[in-house]
């Protein structure tokens, strides 16, 4: 593989165990980085759009996932090549910085490293085209911004917010829904947005569902729902205007913590022992009662005589409720966290308008409703449909919707959608290619075409012609000077995005086109890859 002399002109090996790894160099290199960043992007191509076509995926212990959010198919797929992972990270960060559009920038990405092939096999050298493309991926960038339209909102007027969101929510499964959806979304968003500090905490909305129902039946609650149901089957099961005991200790008498053992050898001590701890549970209770608490919610179990007690003395009770849930009860309630007994005071409680527990259907599954609380900071949806996959891809739909209303209230500049936005960029781009002399004139004029493989890939999911509509749509943006004409995926009639109210945030359009270019120039740039060869 690589042999070098030493003084003596005996041969000796650079690389160990050769014979064991295969090396690809140059522009083989490159041609299969770009083949395996080409497969990934082919696969999520279909599933781009309103029109998109859904991926079903099998993991190895037999859980199936039906999807089409691409950050979700790419983390589902084991992939094994080096540039493929690559990909999946690139929509995994597109994912957590913005939460829309990871389908998009794969795309994206893989169009561009299309494009460079050709300009590969031309014998352009790879960094002149990475410096063309990084050229180009800034004069899209500032065209963004010359497009782009700020809207206002209010706590009044949520129309504008909403409509973004139905744009996200148009092509997902939910898409019947969509208006209900994208409401509760924006409401959920509102509830817990800090709109003078723009900033919203998506930890907040707690995301629930429950398999049974119609998708027409999910809600959002002013307050927080819990999978658990009261600890007594005879406890009241709506409490009015309830003072909540958050407690993080376990309702028991406590153990001995050194290793000895009781030994009971008569009747009377072992009387006395049991009297013993029903007055320490006795205490336990009268604590609470004392304070004014009217329902205890606890992190642990309490045994069953500790259950008894609790029904007959008319405290209700939830046990094993998680951390997290704890949590968001108590910034909820306004309540605190009691680690210890001992320093539960009247302060420490949480208040709460109503607390009941709803049955669903025939089956006896029970969860408990806290609303109407003191500081409605936290909210919860509730997702009801015909099946877990539903259930689990109408979360990923609503955890998209979230961040992009969230997005907007960070930043309120929108683009249209529909393609328009990148047609638009790539007539910009195209026409400052001319400014520039030299070998990155050709690479600029690639990424114009690049940026045409998103519309072009809407129009063939929707079933027209990609061509054809592509160029009637550029003529027409040029003819009119308009660059809100998109691909009608709906067939609507009309190619002018702002009657179809397709929008998409700014932020998340720019973060698309400067993160395809960093991956595609990344992937450029190696010229040798080294791995060990398969046995």
């Amino acid at each position: 593989m690589a042999l070098a002399f030493d003084e003596y002109g005996r041969p000796f090996i650079i690389l160990k165990e050769q014979e064991q790894k295969t090396r690809l160099r140059g522009l083989d290199a490159q041609k299969a980085n770009i083949a395996s960043g080409k497969a990934v992007a082919r696969i999520l191509r279909t599933s781009l759009g309103p029109k998109g076509m859904d991926k079903m995926l099998q993991s190895p212990d037999g859980d199936v996932t039906i999807t089409n959010d691409g950050a979700t198919i790419l983390e589902q797929m084991d992939v094994d090549n080096q540039i493929a992972k690559l990909m999946v990270e690139l929509s995994r960060s597109q994912d957590y910085e913005i939460g829309d559009g990871t389908t998009g920038v794969v795309v994206m990405a893989g169009a561009l490293l299309e494009q460079a092939e050709r300009l590969l096999e031309r014998g352009i050298h790879p960094i002149r085209v990475a410096e063309g493309y990084e050229l180009a991926s800034r004069i899209a960038v500032d065209h963004l911004e010359h497009i782009a339209q700020k809207f206002d909102f209010g706590e009044k007027n949520l129309e504008p917010l909403i409509q973004t969101c139905m744009t996200t929510l148009s092509s997902k499964i939910v898409n019947r829904c969509k208006r209900s959806l994208a409401e509760i979304a924006v409401k959920a968003v509102v509830a817990v947005a800090d709109l003078e500090r723009r900033d919203v905490n998506l930890d907040l909305i707690k995301v629930e569902g429950k398999v049974g129902g119609k998708l027409e039946d999910t809600e959002l609650v002013y307050g927080i729902i819990v999978d658990k149901d009261m600890s007594h089957p005879q406890m009241p099961k709506q409490i009015e205007d309830a003072k909540i005991a958050i407690l993080t200790c376990p309702f028991e008498p406590p153990k001995p913590k050194t290793k000895h053992k009781v030994d009971i050898d008569t009747v009377e001590k072992f009387q006395t022992l049991r009297l013993q701890e029903q007055k320490y549970f006795d205490d336990m209770v009268q604590k609470c009662k004392d304070v004014g608490a009217t329902l205890v919610i606890c992190q642990w179990g309490f045994d069953d005589e500790a259950n008894h007690l609790l029904m007959h003395r008319n405290l209700p009770a939830v046990r094993w409720v998680g951390g997290v849930e704890l949590e968001l009860i108590a910034i909820a309630t306004g309540g605190r966290i009691v680690p210890r007994f001992q320093e539960l005071t009247s302060e420490k409680l949480g208040k709460a308008g109503l607390v009941r527990e709803k049955s669903f259907g025939t089956t006896k599954d029970r969860m408990l409703y806290i609303e109407h609380c003191a500081n409605s900071r936290a909210v919860t949806i509730f997702i009801r449909g015909g099946n877990k996959m539903m259930i689990e891809e109408t979360k990923r739909s609503i955890h998209d919707a979230l961040c992009v209303a969230r997005n907007l209230i960070r930043n309120n500049s929108i683009v249209y959608g529909g393609g328009s936005a990148e047609i638009s960029c790539s007539v910009a781009v195209e026409t400052a290619a001319d400014k520039y002399p030299g070998v990155e004139q050709y690479a600029i004029r690639a990424f114009a075409d690049a940026l045409d493989a998103v519309p072009m890939a809407l129009a063939e999911n929707s079933g027209l012609q990609p061509i054809e509509t592509l160029s009637a749509v550029k003529s027409q943006q040029i003819k009119e000077n308009n660059p809100y004409c998109g691909i009608d995926c709906n067939d609507i009639g009309t190619n002018d995005m702002r009657e179809q109210n397709v929008f998409e945030t700014l932020i998340g359009k720019q973060q698309q086109i400067l993160l395809a270019t960093q991956v595609v120039k990344m992937i450029l740039k190696i010229d040798d890859v080294i791995s060990p060869s398969d046995y």
